[in-house]
C-alpha cells in the first residue's frame, strides 16, 4: 500500500471499505503486517478475515533472483495464503509487459514511437485474448502470475482477476509522445481496482487491460467496459507532449 498504485487505491477506497496492509514497512493510518511475500508463513496472518486481496507487490526490474523471489514465489504465496484463509477474490496486478513484445511490430511500433500521423486509422487492438509476447523477465514473471491465477481459479474457490496495468507514473500525465498510447492515470487505475472488487461473485477469472482513454491507444478496453463497467475518467489526449 506504500507504492504509487497502492496509494491511489487507498485514496479511492478509504472510507468505503475497511482496509489493512501487508507491507515491508509501516503504512501510516492503516493496520499493517510487515513481512516479505516470499515468506509464506510470515504473510499468512495478513490474509485472515479478508474478503478481497489486492496484490500490488512486485519487482519491476529484470534481475532473475528478484523476479523469482518477489514476482514468482511471492505471487504463489499470495494466492496460496488467500486460499488457506478463505479469501473470496484476489485482484492481481499484472502488466501490459505480458504483450509488450507486440510493440516491435507494426503498426504498434510506429504508434509507440510517437509517429501517430503515419498510421491510418483504424488499426488493430491488443485484447485480453492476444497471444502472449513478453520481451523481459519482468513480463515473463507476470505471464506466470496470470497462468497461476487461472490455475487457482479453476482448482479452488478463489476468484482471481488479472489487471494489465499500463504506464502509471508519479507525474500522473504522459511524459512523452511514446507514453500517450499506453498511459493510465492514477484515478483510472484505482477505479478499475474498485470495479473488480465490486464485480459479481460469478466472475471467477478474467484479464483486463487498464489504460486511460486515448485516440492513439491500441490496448483494447472494451472487454473491461462490458464485464465490469470500466469507463476511463481521464484521457491522454488532454495533455500536450
Amino acid at each position: 500500500m506504500s507504492g504509487l498504485i497502492g496509494g491511489a487505491v487507498r485514496r479511492r477506497l478509504e472510507g468505503g471499505y475497511e482496509l489493512s496492509a501487508l507491507n515491508r514497512r509501516a503504512v501510516e493510518g492503516v493496520r499493517t503486517l510487515r513481512a516479505d511475500i516470499a515468506d509464506l508463513e510470515a504473510v499468512r496472518p495478513a490474509f485472515e478475515g479478508q474478503d478481497v486481496v489486492v496484490h500490488l507487490a512486485g519487482y519491476r526490474g529484470i534481475e532473475w533472483p528478484d523476479v523469482l523471489q518477489t514476482n514468482v514465489i511471492g505471487t504463489y504465496n499470495v494466492f496460496e495464503a488467500s486460499r488457506l484463509a478463505g479469501v473470496k477474490r484476489v485482484i492481481y496486478a499484472s502488466s501490459g509487459a505480458t504483450v509488450s513484445g507486440w510493440q516491435k511490430e507494426e503498426p504498434f511500433r510506429t504508434l509507440i514511437e510517437g509517429r501517430y500521423e503515419e498510421v491510418p486509422a483504424p488499426w488493430p487492438m491488443l485484447t485480453h485474448e492476444t497471444p502472449i509476447r513478453s520481451w523481459s523477465l519482468y513480463g515473463a514473471g507476470k505471464v506466470w502470475g496470470e497462468a497461476l491465477a487461472y490455475n487457482f481459479s479453476e482448482t479452488t474457490d478463489l476468484s482471481i482477476i488479472c489487471l494489465r496495468f499500463a504506464v502509471v507514473n508519479e507525474e500522473d500525465r504522459p511524459r512523452s509522445r511514446e507514453e500517450v498510447p499506453v498511459w493510465c492515470s492514477q484515478r483510472d487505475t484505482a477505479q478499475m481496482v474498485e470495479r473488480c472488487i465490486e464485480a459479481p461473485d460469478t466472475l471467477k477469472f478474467d484479464i483486463f487491460n487498464v489504460v486511460s482513454a486515448s485516440r492513439r491507444g491500441f490496448r483494447d478496453i472494451s472487454h473491461a467496459k462490458e464485464v465490469v463497467g470500466y469507463e476511463p475518467e481521464d484521457s491522454a489526449d488532454d495533455y500536450p507532449v
